[in-house]
């Protein structure tokens, strides 16, 4: 029973006890400081007199502003609660426990300090003129949860005018971890990356940045389903953002449903809530992979997948190989972080891909191509691949 189902009279209660209910009372994140407040003394050095020596400096040299205050450290989640975790659009209020997870994510895996916001309005304008006049008091913007198409949009304006990392996580965070995840599967069965015909299903944030990718890291060839069937560019009504897509993908000029292109395929790429029959799975090539990131259900449930697949992985946390974007976020704020970068560029995201996969290059299995979120070899290795792509680049500031 999800937490929307649950009767309140059993959240938690004496007789019926909820751990999930109990462990977010009073949310799961605070404020604490970083330096002592015992006596009169700490006090004039943490607020005033001493403070104000501090303001005149930056006011007479904004550039020490990232040095003496927690900005350059700190991100913001942002969300307008329209597409939370498989919950839709259930609004910013109740958006607010997964955004202070995500923050608790970011300070457990990264180190880095981030501030929840949750956003009243859903017009991307509104959204982007909010999040740009709360930027100077943070590093990097962390969106979270906000749905397609509008979060694309959001994305670029943001990034467009502001000089700090902007960085979608639903898109970017997916992408670079089944990017790391498919290298991994391609160097243990052997293949290249430019052999594979690929199908993804769900042309959302996920589906689109997660294509892109994968062509950026030289995949062969991907066809994209979305509920009208494979995206080409001879299909009607396609969005801006779909039109686009048809342009760059299905080089093979498949046409129709999602089981037409299926037969022979060497990927499948999970990111709807579609099911896909077993029928179909049983035409894709011998040794295929299947990434069935649908939660909690999977598009192919594991059981069917391991029947035809060389290599399975889903986006849950009770099988082998989840795509946990986890494996992600926090090392590329990280890396973004400690060189002040002023955005996210393509580049750093596959850096980032290569590194997470190169975590567990030499001990890959069939079971074990993508780390675990818990394995502390990830978050250092792509901060620093994050960071030297920065440099390269040209958007590092230090």
């Amino acid at each position: 029973m999800s937490a929307l189902q649950i009767n309140p009279s059993v959240r938690d209660t004496e007789a019926v006890p909820d751990p999930v209910f109990a462990a977010h009372r009073g949310g799961k994140m605070e404020i604490a400081a970083t330096i002592p407040l015992e006596n009169r003394d700490d006090l004039s050095i943490a607020y005033t007199p001493g403070v104000a020596r501090v303001c005149t400096a930056i006011a007479e040299e904004p550039a020490l502003f990232d040095e003496y205050t927690w900005a350059s450290r700190t991100i913001a989640v942002v969300t307008d609660g329209t597409a939370v975790l498989g919950l839709g659009n259930i609004g910013p209020k109740a958006a607010m426990p997964v955004m202070e997870g995500k923050a608790v994510l970011f300070k457990q895996f990264g180190g880095v300090d981030a501030v929840p916001i949750c956003l009243d309005t859903t017009d991307p304008e509104e959204i982007v003129e909010t999040v740009a006049r709360l930027a100077p008091s943070f590093g990097g913007i962390n969106l979270e949860d906000i749905s397609a198409p509008r979060c694309f949009a959001v994305e670029a304006m943001l990034a467009e005018r502001l000089d700090i990392p902007v960085f979608h996580d639903d898109q970017h965070g997916t992408a670079v971890v089944a990017t790391a995840a498919m290298e991994n599967a391609a160097r243990l069965t052997g293949r290249a990356l430019g052999d594979l015909r690929a199908v993804v299903s769900g042309a959302g944030a996920a589906g689109v940045a997660v294509t892109k990718m994968l062509l950026a890291a030289g995949v062969g060839d991907i066809a994209v389903a979305d509920s009208k069937g494979i995206i080409h560019v001879g299909r009607d009504n396609l969005t801006p953002v779909k039109g686009e897509l048809a342009a760059i993908t299905n080089k093979a000029g498949i046409t129709g449903s999602l089981e037409d292109a299926l037969k022979g395929a060497d990927v499948f790429i999970g990111l709807s809530a579609g099911q896909v029959p077993e029928e179909a799975v049983a035409t894709m090539a011998p040794d295929c992979f299947i990434f069935a990131m649908a939660n909690p259900d999977p598009e192919v449930h594991p059981d069917v997948a391991h029947k035809y697949a060389a290599v399975v992985a889903t986006g849950r946390s009770d099988y082998p190989n989840q795509i946990n974007n986890v494996l992600a976020f926090p090392g590329i704020f990280r890396g973004a972080l400690d060189v002040r970068a002023t955005a996210i560029t393509e580049g750093m995201k596959l850096a980032a891909a290569d590194a997470l996969a190169a975590v567990v290059s030499d001990e890959l299995r069939a079971d074990h191509i993508i780390p675990s979120p818990f394995d502390p070899r990830v978050a250092p290795a792509v901060a620093s691949a994050v960071a030297a792509a920065a440099r390269a680049d040209g958007v590092a500031r230090l």
